[in-house]
């Protein structure tokens, strides 16, 4: 496996790792209870850190494809939650949560960052570095 293939590997595994240790920081420590659409965002995001971890170890960048589907699933879960937070329109219609409203805000740091959104961005991520180990794979094998 080339040095650039790796290091994208390694970056894609850092970043879910991130995003793993965030959301336990906020749900452990913090005390902050998650709602059913941060359960299922955990459900997209946990595995990403043992699938790559594992790529890595066993350097098989292919696993880039399997990231590319959870995170790219995992991104829409939090496009729909970020949504239903911040736009009233969505908000005022969203369907009850479990214990905890999905609605709900624990953080709102500059207005704007909310747990979805760091979910998302760290999904966004995911996602383009996985894109970009599958066109370097294609590349290699041309």
């Amino acid at each position: 496996m080339i040095k650039r293939i790796e290091n994208k590997l390694f970056a894609a595994w850092a970043t879910s790792f991130l995003a793993t240790m965030g959301s336990l920081y906020f749900s452990e420590i913090r005390g902050y209870t998650p709602c059913d659409l941060c359960w299922y965002q955990r459900i997209f995001m946990y595995p990403i850190v043992l699938l790559l971890g594992a790529a890595i170890v066993k350097k098989d960048a292919k696993a880039a494809l399997y990231s590319a589907v959870l995170s790219g699933v995992g991104g829409l879960v939090s496009i729909y939650h970020y949504s239903i937070q911040k736009l009233d329109f969505l908000s005022d219609s969203a369907p009850a949560c479990g214990l905890v409203p999905c609605t709900g805000q624990y953080i709102n740091w500059l207005g704007f960052i909310t747990i979805p959104f760091l979910a998302l961005t760290a999904f966004i991520i995911i996602f383009v570095l996985s894109l970009s180990i599958l066109k370097d794979l294609k590349g290699e094998r041309s």
